[in-house]
């Protein structure tokens, strides 16, 4: 019992820091799951064990290690599972004569360069007991390795799905992954049995059991999808039978003389992929899995990986070598076949970053030939190193050799390049709208319509709805899956649209989707590449705090490159009214200019400026680029424009009396305080509150952005030749 209370506790400790640190990585940009591996490093000999040797002794005794072992088989086991069973066909169908070539080559370099590496490495940090054939097969095999799950997750989170690159990048990892399996599979053949004539028998009755899984199997697995789709749901019985499988398939792969991960992916592969009968699946199998076992793998992994080792320079040099084969293998073979196929450069280059992804992929096959005794602790720690560095450089460096704006040009979808052809920046006026929930959040679009629209000048609305994936290997994140949520957001904006009024105005607003891992920063990157002239924004009061602003709302206020205003909507669909407290300062101007510019779009809008003074107080002036543009305002509206100036010892509470005969108040942010953090200063966040009318929170990033101009010289000419 003592070792059962030992082992849980351990679990409990686990999982704690893994979640921990893997957020910690994701928060820099980097696949959640780098941070858990290196959390299971953490609790090894690598850091606690150095830190508090004593302490690491009693909570992972040796006693507890085979407990640990068999929860991260099983984890593996249904990990393999997950990893075939999202390996669609349809990632097959994109350019496949150029991926066939290019994930070959991408896998023949690095093997070539493996082997050859072996030839060095082998007398220096090998196993005596090991052949050299097995060593240098399994060194090719483990750098040969591209991490498909991790692969498709960067993709889905750099949009790159509905690209060329984001295709041929897919195609590549899907025809690559089942290449280097085969690999490996031979690999592990040849060091179990010794000699590659020894192992020839495995290899004969593996692909005897795979030739029976596409066919016997598959066809059994089909009648299970057609049962399905009679009754409409997954029942814990055929879960129950679908697991059974998974276990089975396991079994006779490990028997064959393979591994038992093998048969669990070939089940995976081999399951029908009937869209709604994958996604359950997935969604019942993934949480337990990847929250519970594979967090246990990781940390497994990281009691065998001892960086202390590598006590030597020459060690650290071997490293550095193993890393830069591993890199230079994977990178120049796909480059170089891409450049062959007619990809240009900078698309070549940034497929052979995607490729050098290995990731989880590459610790599953590491921990297999440790457990084989192919390799030593040494070269297993130093292989660590290598997945971890490769992984974690490639979302920097496909930033960086492929930015947002060339990913914004290469979208292949047919509407995409339609909004793009409208969109191009040039003199129209743009609103960028965050759509958080298309069913809720018309009043904000409604009003982004009512700035932005005159007929004077050329203008668009866009809706941007940033769909946000937490988990980094969930299924929802593949891109196939991405690719039907993305549509089924597209139509809930269509839906919206259509219910815009006028109807004359709904071919002005074009809608933008994205995937997202954090909504506030992605909208701040979608500005500084589209420079609207202004983001739009909806808010409303939070749960548990009455003044605090937090949460997305403050990233985007504070990190947002452009013009900002927030709306609290009181569900009011009236805009006849409006009422702009004034304060002279540049966030006040902001509140001004986007009064005035409704009331030039609006014929029947009415503008209230209101002044607030407190005892002694000096009236504050308009500055002189407000005072230009009223010179410049046709007498049909400056007529709707009333300048009030009151005395109040409570301005906000005279603001609010006034919001009470109006349809929108339009304030600047905080008079005194400015955007402090998580908060939009004492004035504003009690206006949020208390205000009786919708309101519009404005915050100006730039004094040079013009919402006026081109509206106020076509007006001024307008009624001058009316007047004549």
């Amino acid at each position: 019992m003592h070792t059962v209370i030992l082992v849980l506790f351990e679990v409990l400790t686990v999982i704690g820091l893994s979640r921990l640190v893997g957020l910690a990585f994701k928060s820099v940009k980097q696949p959640l799951v780098i941070g858990e591996i290196v959390a299971g490093i953490m609790l090894g000999p690598s850091l606690f064990g150095l830190i508090a040797p004593s302490v690491a002794a009693t909570l992972f005794p040796p006693e507890t290690i085979p407990f640990l072992n068999v929860l991260s088989q099983v984890g593996l086991i249904f990990f393999m599972f997950l990893i075939g069973l999202e390996l669609n066909p349809k990632y097959l169908s994109g350019q496949l004569e150029t991926a066939v070539l290019t994930s070959h080559v991408s896998i023949l370099v690095p093997f070539s360069l493996g082997t050859l590496l072996a030839v060095l490495l082998y007398p220096l940090v090998s196993n005596a007991s090991v052949s050299f054939t097995a060593f240098a097969l399994f060194l090719g095999a483990a750098m040969s390795i591209t991490a498909f799950p991790v692969l498709a997750r960067i993709i889905t989170e750099n949009n790159l799905q509905g690209t060329r690159l984001g295709t041929l990048a897919l195609t590549c990892a899907a025809v690559d992954d089942v290449t280097a399996w085969c690999v490996l599979a031979v690999a592990i053949a040849v060091a179990r049995e010794g000699s590659i004539a020894s192992a020839f028998p495995t290899i004969l009755e593996s692909l005897l059991y795979i030739g029976f899984m596409l066919t016997a199997g598959r066809w059994f697995l089909q009648r299970l999808a057609t049962h399905y789709q009679r009754a409409g749901r997954l029942s814990q019985f055929v879960v129950a039978l679908i697991y059974m499988a998974v276990v089975a398939s396991a079994l006779i792969t490990e028997l064959i003389g393979i591994h038992l991960i093998f048969g669990a992916f070939l089940l995976g592969a081999a399951m029908p992929k009937n869209a709604d009968l994958v996604r359950e699946l997935a969604e019942k199998t993934e949480d337990f899995v990847l929250v519970f076992l594979l967090p246990v793998f990781f940390a497994f992994s990281g009691l065998r990986t001892q960086i202390g080792l590598l006590n030597h320079p020459e060690l650290w040099l071997l490293c550095l070598l193993v890393l830069a084969v591993a890199i230079a293998g994977k990178y120049i073979g796909t480059y170089v076949a891409a450049r062959v196929s007619g990809i240009n450069k900078r698309e070549a280059s940034a497929l052979g970053w995607l490729m050098n992804t290995r990731g989880l992929t590459e610790l599953i096959v590491l921990n297999i030939g440790l457990d084989l005794g192919v390799i030593s602790p040494v070269l297993f720690t130093m292989l660590v190193i290598m997945a971890l560095v490769t992984t974690f450089m490639t979302s920097p460096l496909l930033e960086w050799t492929y930015p947002k704006k060339l990913i914004r040009l290469d979208r292949i979808e047919p509407e995409a390049e339609e909004t793009e052809k409208e969109t191009t920046v040039g003199s129209e006026y743009r609103i960028l709208v965050p759509v958080a929930n298309p069913s809720s959040q018309k009043g904000l679009v409604q009003l982004a319509v009512a700035i932005a629209l005159n007929y004077r000048q050329s203008a668009v609305v866009h809706p941007l709805s940033l769909i946000e994936f937490e988990e980094d290997y969930a299924f929802e994140s593949t891109p196939v899956e991405a690719n039907r949520l993305i549509e089924q957001r597209r139509q809930q904006l269509d839906d919206l649209i259509n219910t815009l009024e006028p109807p004359t105005t709904r071919s002005y607003v074009h809608p933008i989707i994205r995937l997202s891992s954090n909504v506030a920063r992605e909208t701040a990157e979608i500005a500084k590449i589209e420079q609207p002239n202004l983001v739009l924004v909806g808010w409303h009061r939070p749960a548990f705090s009455n003044n605090r602003l937090g949460g997305r709302v403050g990233q985007i206020l504070t990190t947002t490159p452009v013009d900002v205003a927030v709306f609290v909507d009181r569900g009011g669909e009236r805009l006849e009214s409006l009422l702009v407290p004034y304060s002279a300062n540049i966030h006040d101007d902001l509140a001004l200019i986007l009064a005035l510019r409704l009331l030039i779009n609006r014929d029947t809008c009415t503008l209230q400026i209101l002044q607030v003074l407190s005892e002694n107080q000096v009236n504050n002036e308009l500055s002189y680029e407000l005072h230009t543009m009223m010179e410049q305002m046709p007498n049909s509206v400056r007529d709707r424009i009333q300048i009030k100036t009151i005395e109040a010892p409570e301005p906000i509470q005279a603001v609010v009396a006034a919001s009470e005969a109006v349809d929108l108040t339009i304030a600047g942010t905080s008079r005194a305080w400015g955007i402090q953090r998580q908060t939009l200063g004492r004035y504003t966040d009690q206006l949020a509150i208390q205000c009786r009318s919708s309101l519009l929170i404005t915050r100006r990033y730039s004094q040079v952005t013009s919402h006026l101009s081109s509206v106020l010289s076509e007006a001024s000419t307008q009624e001058s030749v009316a007047r004549s």
